[in-house]
């Protein structure tokens, strides 16, 4: 790119308002710096980048960046030793501040996984908890040092107060004996000193030092002799306290320099990042989509809108280019469009390159190009004495010398300012020449030789600017296909023109020339017909799309309750078992220490009735049990197919079969969106002409478990909830048979499995103690459990 294409297509326009929408800056800076790239990957990331940022600034306004500033020259300057202002030493706080609150922000882990490009900037983040506590503790303001700074700046001020207090006093009780030597009866000061202000002419009366006089000269500022020594202490206490608040700014300052490259890290991320939300805001504001991109040359921009025309006034095109032809050569009268249409094509080609969002509609493609060229409007200089003919064609020569086949090519009025035969005749050869060198281009032109050309030859096609002969007035829509008409007679005849010169004009027009107008005029009326017809079908479709959005979302919500209904059922469930474990624990402590007077005849009845005491409650959890888990007309599951419709007892709802039983006699059952690990015996299908549902009882569930425990298990591949739902089954199984110490097996990997699974040890009613293996029991891959 060059800086006279940036100049033409006016792309600093956009940096300028890209860069008001950056709060911080430095975030304006890296607006001020952004150029387009021709690398298609990186411009792809660019792009990826905008659209999280799209998306978060359309969900939540913004990320939460207010107050960002830059710290990057107080931290180098830190770095070198020197002491920071207040000031500064608060815009560190701020980044600290900003850095909370954007971790605070994406703490959530569905933020964090649709929007990953974000989430691993915010994730690099380090917050200095402690260094943002210490500045917050210290300065007050950019002018003010917190009195708590420190013990020593504390008595130090204290000391002041109570010192200033000392003269007032004092004075003010001098002001009633020396009233009749006073202007007036206050106290005021001079030079940090306090003073009197006596008449000139009792100077000798009061003794002291003068400090000052009033512009008359008829007032003296004397500090009267009693309070010189207050004065001077106050002014070492003041000599004290500058000194303290040097050291606690050094200080503060050296762990800013200690912290440097983190706090460095983190304001440029967080710089980056309002950057990206500044892409966004304008993005916005453009009304723009995020265009797919290719590195084929291939263009086709929908309901295009030039980004620098009022958005209420500008008419939106279709710019096709690279597919079915390389060159587009624009026809059609002044101030029509046809330099917008140039300039549209360039400028949203150079922001997409750039990784901007452009105003286009849903489903544009935009391709990179190594370089733009752009010789648009008169660029005559005046210095050289060059025609606009000459102008145009040192340009165009530039052109011709750099172009290639992965240039982007916008001429304005090829070949004008010259003879008319030999500006057609030069340009048809030019656009040949661009052609051949696989460039693609878009020219626009007023002369009928060149249209004829682009009818003709092979990879050109031609386009026109509609103009409204009744209204004399252009619509500045762009017509692909049709090469544009002059419409001077018609023109010429709603002026008023005189009949019979317009008909003599016509007979100076070749027949074959007036009849080749007829065909442009008859294919412009077909294809504004078409249009119409094509713009009807849109508008149905897009009925359609919004009618099939509507059904999506009222089905999503639909699905989303009924999630939360399997959810609720499944959490009373548990709540109600968990309810029945604990009773029943509290028995069977009740009959461990029944178990240690076991030869007594006592303990012996005691026991029994223990004993009846659990079955009975565990009769009644089983009677609660089947009105929450098994449905009336239910059956236990023991021929099961994948694919089976089930009803999975633990949550109340109907699911299907994943999977065949594992060695663990478990069943994978998909219910909703949701996937679980489900024990056979806790899977039912419906039984024909049968009404009553089978009993499920926790005594005969309880008794299975106790015959058929393992000493250890194997959680290593499940996802953290499905490990602990299986852990908290084995655990409550392990304990109800007897055994003291069990295995958990999780395996090495990232580590977040092990440490979701002892965090939930921490808790658990039977757990009495847990360490890792070692090396001989499989070290860090397994934990080792005490039951009580």
């Amino acid at each position: 790119m060059n800086e006279k294409t940036f100049r033409v297509l006016e792309y600093n326009k956009i940096i300028e308002m890209l860069s008001k929408r950056a709060l911080s800056s430095k975030g304006r800076k890296m607006c001020e710096e952004l150029l387009p790239t021709s690398n298609l990957l990186e411009v792809e990331d660019r792009l990826r980048e905008t659209k999280e940022a799209y998306d978060v600034v359309l969900k939540w306004g913004s990320l939460p960046l207010e107050g960002v500033k830059d710290i990057e020259d107080s931290v180098k300057r830190a770095k070198m030793g020197f002491t920071l202002t207040p000031s500064e030493l608060l815009r560190v706080s701020d980044i600290l501040r900003v850095t909370k609150r954007l971790k605070s922000f994406f703490a959530d882990g569905a933020k964090k996984e649709n929007y990953p490009i974000i989430n691993e900037i915010i994730e690099s983040l380090f917050y200095i908890k402690s260094l943002e506590e210490d500045i917050e503790r210290a300065i007050v303001s950019e002018e003010e040092i917190d009195d708590r700074a420190s013990e020593k700046l504390y008595s130090i001020r204290r000391a002041i107060k109570d010192k200033n207090q000392r003269v007032k006093e004092k004075l003010q009780s001098m002001l009633h004996s020396l009233s009749k030597y006073l202007q007036e009866p206050i106290i005021t000061m001079r030079n940090g000193r306090y003073v009197i202000p006596v008449k000139s002419e009792f100077k000798g009366s009061v003794a002291g030092l003068v400090h000052d006089q009033s512009a008359s000269g008829s007032t003296l500022f004397i500090e009267p002799m009693p309070i010189v020594e207050l004065n001077n202490e106050i002014r070492e206490l003041e000599l004290k306290e500058k000194a303290e608040i040097e050291r606690i700014l050094k200080e503060l300052s050296e762990k800013v320099a200690k912290n440097s490259e983190e706090l460095l890290h983190d304001n440029e991320n967080i710089a980056y990042l309002d950057f990206l939300m500044a892409k966004a805001k304008f993005g916005l504001d453009l009304d723009a989509s995020i265009p797919e991109v290719n590195d084929k040359g291939i263009i086709n921009m929908k309901r295009a809108k030039h980004p620098l025309i009022d958005k209420e006034k500008v008419v939106p095109i279709d710019i096709r280019l690279g597919q079915n032809y390389n060159a587009l050569v624009i026809t059609g009268p002044n101030t029509g469009g046809k330099t917008v249409t140039l300039k549209t094509t360039g400028l949203l080609t150079l922001m997409a390159m750039a990784g901007l969002a452009i105003p286009c509609s849903d489903g544009s493609t935009v391709s990179v190009f190594n370089k733009v060229f752009a010789d648009i409007g008169d660029e005559q200089s005046i210095e050289q004495s060059l025609s606009t003919f000459s102008s145009h064609m040192k340009n165009i020569i530039n052109i011709v010398k750099e172009a290639d086949e992965k240039s982007l090519i916008l001429v304005d009025e090829l070949g004008a300012g010259t003879d008319p035969s030999e500006g057609a005749a030069l340009a048809m050869s030019l656009l040949e020449y661009f052609y051949k060198k696989g460039a693609k281009l878009v020219a626009t032109t007023h002369y009928s030789e060149i249209k004829v050309f682009a009818m003709e030859k092979e990879g050109f096609e031609n386009a026109s600017v509609e103009f409204d002969v009744e209204t004399l007035r252009p619509t500045y829509r762009l017509l692909i296909g049709i090469p544009g008409k002059s419409n001077a007679f018609e023109i010429s005849k709603r002026l008023g023109l005189d009949e019979d010169i317009i008909n003599r004009a016509k007979e100076f027009i070749s027949k074959d020339v007036a009849k080749f107008e007829d065909v442009i005029q008859s294919l412009q009326n077909k294809t504004l017909l078409l249009e119409r017809e094509i713009d009807e079908v849109q508008k149905i479709k897009r009925e359609n799309l919004e009618l099939k959005k509507e059904y999506s979302e009222k089905k999503y919500k639909l699905e989303s309750q009924r999630d939360k209904e399997i959810k609720k059922a499944q959490e009373e469930a548990r709540r109600i078992i968990r309810q029945a474990k604990e009773e029943a624990d509290a028995i069977l402590k009740e009959l461990n220490e029944l178990r240690k007077r076991a030869l007594e005849a006592e303990s012996i009845r005691e026991a029994e009735e223990a004993r009846k005491k659990l079955k009975n409650k565990l009769d009644a959890m089983s009677s609660k049990e089947e009105e929450v888990i098994v449905k009336d007309g239910m059956i236990e599951a023991r021929d099961i197919k994948v694919g089976d419709e089930v009803y999975v007892s633990t949550v109340s709802a109907k699911g299907t079969v994943l999977s065949l039983p594992d060695a663990k006699g478990e069943v994978l059952v998909q219910i909703g969106v949701m996937k679980m690990s489900v024990p056979l015996d806790k899977l039912f299908i419906e039984e024909k002409g049968k009404k009553q549902a089978q009993k499920l009882g926790t005594t005969k569930i309880i008794k299975e478990k106790a015959e058929n425990i393992s000493t250890s298990i194997d959680l290593r591949g499940q996802t953290i909830d499905e490990a602990l739902y299986n852990l908290d089954k084995y655990l409550d199984d392990a304990f109800l048979s007897g055994l003291t110490k069990v295995t958990i097996i999780h395996g090495k990997g990232t580590g977040a499995l092990r440490e979701g699974i002892q965090r939930a040890l921490r808790s658990h009613s039977h757990v009495k103690s847990f360490r890792l293996g070692d090396f001989s029991e499989g070290g860090s891959g397994v934990t080792i459990v005490e039951l009580k």
